[in-house]
């Protein structure tokens, strides 16, 4: 046990970023001598923290052979894996042709400058992460915006603003309940 403590205060020594990297184990153990593993690897370890960290990273190299450079560069190239924490809300501003002629840029600037975020970023807070996105299939909609499975359609950028702003207060009463 005391050995864990430790670890994990070298970890935060390290870099600040906590990450309890006994939880990828039972992945590892799961693609050990498999070929063509990285993706689920990378898949996996996204699911269990969220991103994929630098230490899993450095896990996954160590236990795979695979070498830092190469599974970075996959991580990279496949928007589906993301290296840094996201909010706890993902807000998705639809920039297709349909959202993008209803002005979505108005949706996606007033959203950066209600949390304080560039597009890609999360909140301090790690409440919301903001992205553009080339399409959510919701022409009929547009301009829109998704926040988990929820579509948001005929936005203006006040409407937007007021959308997270309520989450925001939902989110506050679920904390103070708890």
């Amino acid at each position: 046990m005391r050995v864990q403590r430790l670890q994990t205060e070298i970890e935060k020594k390290n870099n600040g970023e906590v990450v309890d990297i006994t939880l990828l184990e039972p992945l590892l153990s799961k693609y050990k001598g498999k070929k063509g593993s990285l993706i689920p690897l990378l898949q996996g370890a996204q699911e269990l923290y969220g991103y994929i960290p630098r230490k899993a990273f450095e896990r996954i190299s160590q236990q795979s052979g695979i070498a830092l450079s190469d599974m970075y560069g996959v991580a990279t190239f496949y928007s589906q894996f993301r290296l840094n924490p996201v909010g706890k809300h993902i807000i998705k501003v639809c920039h297709g042709t349909a959202c993008h002629v209803q002005n979505a840029d108005a949706i996606s600037d007033a959203l950066k400058e209600a949390l304080n975020v560039k597009d890609g970023e999360t909140t301090e807070d790690r409440l919301f992460t903001l992205e553009s996105v080339a399409c959510l299939g919701c022409c009929s909609l547009a301009p829109v915006m998704m926040i988990g499975d929820e579509a948001y359609g005929k936005l203006t950028g006040a409407s937007a603003v007021k959308i997270i702003k309520d989450l925001k207060i939902q989110e506050s009463q679920v904390n103070t309940s708890v």
